[in-house]
């Protein structure tokens, strides 16, 4: 036998090298969180070049215009603004701050909770969004990934708790009181859109990770869940516009 740090072994096994693997070694990149912002950013690239009114303000443009959540149009049958409106933004600033917090909730999250589940978070939350955008304001043009960011901090908070971490003391918490206040005080922001998209994706957190974990229920189970509620805030955002439309 051979004495080594880790203590006796025989003379083939003390031969051996073991790859050290940390933490930081085995955690996944946030895979699909790039791929969305990738998504937005050309987007964004495509309203400008089409004529969206420039780099630091909304305007029209073919791509704007044919994307943006607009209650009338839906009613008319344009159903894809309630999931394109959430990849169209206003200006240079609305799309980095999204984009920043998306990066930001990516990292956080879909590492811990694999692709399909980040998705499943984000899609609802984007739906979300738009139901609360028709739901308050149906004649106002709405746009931003902002009801998809801010279900996606829900749904981390939600997660924290379920694992004994305090959101307040990770700073998300906090961060989600500041974007709050910042939709209730400053004009010109979709307040449906942010509220909307954070109830969505706080009841899809509660079921994840407070329900579905718990109880161990399969993958299946809990994208299938999910599935049916986009489905659901999907034709709700349908109906509201056409009641809406018809008063």
């Amino acid at each position: 036998m051979t004495p080594t740090p880790v203590g006796m072994r025989c003379p083939e096994c003390s031969r051996q090298k073991t790859k050290v693997r940390t933490a930081a070694s085995i955690r996944r990149d946030p895979q699909l969180a790039y791929v969305l912002i990738a998504l937005n950013l050309i987007a964004f690239v495509a309203t400008t070049a089409g004529g969206g009114g420039g780099l630091m303000r909304s305007g029209g443009g073919e791509v704007f215009n044919n994307g943006a959540l607009f209650g009338p149009l839906v009613a008319d049958g344009e159903w894809w603004r309630i999931v394109t409106a959430g990849f169209l933004h206003a200006g240079l600033l609305h799309v980095a701050f999204n984009m920043y917090f998306l990066y930001f909730l990516g990292n956080l999250l879909e590492p811990e909770i694999g692709k399909l589940r980040f998705g499943a978070i984000y899609v609802v939350s984007l739906l979300g969004g738009s139901f609360g955008a028709l739901l308050l304001s149906p004649d106002a043009v709405t746009v931003g990934a902002s009801g998809a960011v801010f279900g996606m901090m829900g749904a981390a908070i939600i997660a924290m708790r379920a694992r004994g971490i305090d959101p307040m003391q990770s700073g998300l918490g906090m961060t989600l009181v500041l974007n709050l206040g910042i939709t209730f005080l400053i004009p010109g922001i979709s307040i449906g859109g942010h509220i909307g998209g954070l109830l969505a994706g706080g009841i899809v957190g509660f079921f994840m990770f407070e329900v579905a974990e718990r109880r161990r229920l399969p993958l299946t189970a809990v994208l299938g869940a999910c599935a049916a509620l986009a489905v659901v805030i999907a034709v709700a955002c349908i109906a509201i516009a056409s009641s809406a439309s018809a008063v």
